[in-house]
């Protein structure tokens, strides 16, 4: 089964920018689905993005124009490029991975966006 794990995050300046990565292993990668979530305290966990085998994006009204989801089927790793971050944009990150009769979650990744 697929495995994977987060990378990335940290504490920036609103209006600067992250590039998260997860790195995917124990599977096919190219078979699934990749997306990325985040939780904010109190909140409930929310897709932020994602991308299929493809290379089909999808992504949340909130983060539209400013995040961009990709994927490198070669290094099995997919990646979010944050930019003109926001401090509402502060949250654990999650990388899941989805195909029929699977879903699997990363560790998270925390991003803070403060002055």
């Amino acid at each position: 089964q697929i495995q994977v794990v987060e990378s990335g995050g940290g504490l920036v300046q609103p209006g600067g920018s992250l590039r998260l990565s997860c790195a995917a292993s124990g599977s096919i990668f190219s078979f699934y689905v990749m997306a990325w979530y985040r939780q904010a305290p109190g909140e409930q966990r929310e897709v932020v993005a994602s991308v299929t085998s493809g290379g089909t994006t999808n992504y949340s009204d909130s983060v539209k124009g400013r995040f961009t989801i990709s994927r490198d089927n070669a290094k099995n790793t997919v990646y979010l490029q944050m930019n003109s971050l926001k401090p509402e944009d502060t949250a654990v990150y999650y990388c899941n991975a989805v195909r029929t009769g699977i879903r699997v979650w990363g560790q998270g990744t925390q991003v803070t966006v403060s002055s």
